[in-house]
């Protein structure tokens, strides 16, 4: 018996010796179902600019870029090929085009797999995922063009530790299934075109950090028990279509340091949180762009931890907490577009790492808290758009020494605009004094801001001409003058000069004002990135120039009511991003050029009450528009208007 024992025992070591023999040997090469599964995804892949594939040959796959398999088994357990390449020198966007091939299920011992951001990644997400690759832990295809519906199997990924399919085509209903992965911590669907509502059973996911489902077409509700989540640190779920109110348990999460639920459909109160021992991480925090009522509550600057928040365009009323100046982390305060009345409380006056204050387009009352003056860091104060009735902007305000972009429009301003502006401590960047009361001139010294990057004196009773000085303003990008007495020639403004090619102007109006003179320097000079210009109601004359052509960055030209003339430039058709084009009520002459049929990006058009002739151009776009675009010009025919006769 003894002897059988030991012979066995021989036996067993023998075998022992040559399997182990055997698995080394086959080290080396992968497996056959590896290997079937790897070559079907390559043979799916068209193109690959990282030309990682290239270098998968012969059959020891383990040593493939990308591919890493366990060193006892041989089996292959991750594919690591992401669009984002960077090593010590440069980071490298690679790109892959072709289908996710379900072959790719057939490695069933896959671990990790990394296909995202590879941009031209097209298919769907393989429906049997979930019943062949019971060991995924990670599973990223983002930033891909993947489409189709994410199906029910992954439910059955019970060891999925992150799920990121975010930047893809999905559609479809988000599966009950999800509820099942217990040991996901990271779950980003966002920028999809999920729709349908937020499954209940993704409160189950106890171990859950992160979920981003933000930029779908979600509908319904928020889950009623999302307060169970907690370990929830972040929960984006903005840009849908969630309706109802916020749920009570949001207050119990208490490991949540970012929440957006901006710019959906909720409605009722802000009713979080209910004690000060609540959510006392929450840092960042976005609810605009909702139909929230109601107050602000006391209890919502328990939030101490606040460090940027939104509560803007919804129907918040009452007044502002005078509690507010709890918030000692709070750097961004949105309140903009609400019903808020009172005054500003002095209390704001302690935030004294505050960079930006917004509480535009409301119902705030005088005076103005001179407490503001103390925000030694504030940047940005926008207080347009309330009832102030300031009369004069606070001469403190152009001593702080970190402000450089002032809104006060519709603040009840009268008189010239205050010299004390041009020596501010910081240069202004921004400058908006619209819908005032303003009267004299455009002061010289606007020319001296050489960083102001946007000026609006719109909407008052300014007169004068456009100072010479305006050709220094190298980095303006926004110019609206609109509504005012201003005069003579807009030629200055084409001459501005830049500091970068093609010049940094992008939005100007100056409609609605006694402008006189030709337009001929337009795009002769340095600026030409004109998306937006406005120069109606004026009483400019001459041609429009051919220069216009080089314009090429124009989406809104906007001419109408001028006294411009002769015939229309053909160099138009050059400006394929033009969206609207305005020149009703003028004197151009002439046919309309062919070449407007390149405009395939127009969206309106008007050019009636011209002097215009022959036939409209036929074809797209010229043919869809409606006779009101081409009426009052006697010499034109074709569709949309009466037949040629010749």
């Amino acid at each position: 018996m003894v002897i059988k024992k030991l012979i066995w025992s021989i036996i067993s070591v023998m075998f022992n010796f040559i399997t182990v023999a055997e698995c080394k040997g086959k080290m080396g090469l992968c497996h056959k179902r590896d290997l079937l599964g790897l070559n079907g995804f390559k043979a799916a892949i068209h193109l690959d600019t990282s030309e990682r594939l290239e270098k998968w040959v012969g059959r020891d796959c383990c040593k493939w870029n990308g591919v890493s398999c366990n060193n006892k088994t041989g089996r292959v357990t991750e594919i690591t090929l992401p669009g984002l390449m960077s090593s010590s020198d440069f980071i490298f966007q690679s790109k892959m085009e072709g289908n996710l091939s379900p072959s790719i299920t057939l490695i069933s011992y896959l671990e990790v797999i990394d296909l995202g951001g590879l941009i031209g990644l097209t298919g769907n997400i393989p429906p049997l995922i979930g019943n062949r690759l019971s060991d995924l832990r990670k599973l990223y295809l983002y930033g891909n063009n993947l489409s189709g519906a994410l199906p029910a199997s992954i439910g059955k990924l019970s060891k999925l530790e992150e799920l990121q399919l975010h930047e893809n085509s999905l559609s479809g209903l988000l599966p009950y299934s999800l509820g099942m992965l217990l040991n996901l911590n990271r779950l980003l669907l966002h920028t999809n075109r999920f729709t349908g509502s937020i499954p209940e059973s993704l409160t189950k996911l106890s171990n859950l950090q992160s979920l981003d489902i933000h930029g779908n077409r979600l509908t319904g509700r928020i889950p009623e028990n999302i307060g169970a989540l907690q370990v929830l640190k972040e929960l984006d779920l903005s840009n849908n279509f969630l309706t109802g109110k916020l749920p009570q348990s949001l207050s119990n999460l208490t490991s949540i340091s970012v929440l957006y639920l901006d710019t959906n459909l909720l409605e009722g109160k802000i009713n979080f949180p209910t004690s000060s021992s609540q959510m006392r991480s929450l840092s960042f925090l976005r609810l605009h762009d909702n139909h929230l009522t109601g107050n602000i509550s006391t209890t919502f600057t328990n939030l101490v931890s606040l460090q940027r928040f939104s509560l803007a365009n919804n129907m918040l009323e009452g007044e502002i907490p005078s509690t507010f100046g709890n918030l000692l982390s709070v750097t961004e305060i949105y309140l903009g577009g609400n019903r808020l009345s009172g005054v500003i409380p002095k209390s704001i006056g302690k935030l004294s790492v505050l960079l930006h204050l917004s509480i535009s387009n409301n119902l705030i009352e005088s005076p103005l808290p001179s407490e503001i003056s103390s925000l030694k860091n504030l940047q940005t104060l926008d207080l347009s758009n309330n009832h102030l009735n300031l009369l004069t902007i606070p001469k403190w305000l152009g001593g702080m020494p970190s402000l450089s972009r002032i809104f006060l429009a519709g603040s009840g301003i009268k008189g010239e605009i205050p010299e004390f502006l041009r020596t501010t401590p910081s240069p202004i960047l921004e400058l908006d004094l619209s819908a005032n009361h303003l009267t004299g001139s455009i002061p010289t010294w606007l020319g001296s801001l050489s960083m102001l990057y946007s000026l609006n004196l719109s909407r008052n009773a300014l007169v004068s001409t456009l100072p010479d000085s305006f050709t220094k303003l190298q980095d303006l990008g926004v110019l609206d003058l609109h509504s005012n007495q201003l005069s003579g020639p807009v030629s200055k403004i084409f001459n501005i000069e830049s500091r970068f090619d093609g010049g940094s102007l992008l939005y100007i109006d100056l409609s609605t004002n006694s402008f006189s003179g030709g337009i001929e320097e337009m795009a002769v000079g340095k600026q030409k990135q004109i998306s937006y210009l406005n120069l109606s109601h004026n009483h400019l004359t001459g041609r429009l120039p051919s220069s216009i052509g080089k314009l090429e960055a124009m989406k809104t030209l906007d001419v109408s009511y001028n006294g411009l003339g002769f015939n229309l430039p053909g160099s138009l058709a050059n400006v394929s991003s033009l969206e609207t084009l305005k020149l009703q009520e003028n004197k151009f002459t002439g046919e309309i050029p062919t070449g407007f049929l390149k405009l395939r990006n127009l969206k309106e058009l008007d050019i009636s009450d011209n002097l215009l002739v022959g036939r409209i151009p036929v074809g797209k776009p010229m043919s869809d528009f409606p006779k009101s675009s081409y009426s009052g010009n006697k010499g034109l025919c074709g569709k949309p208007l009466f037949p040629c006769k010749f």
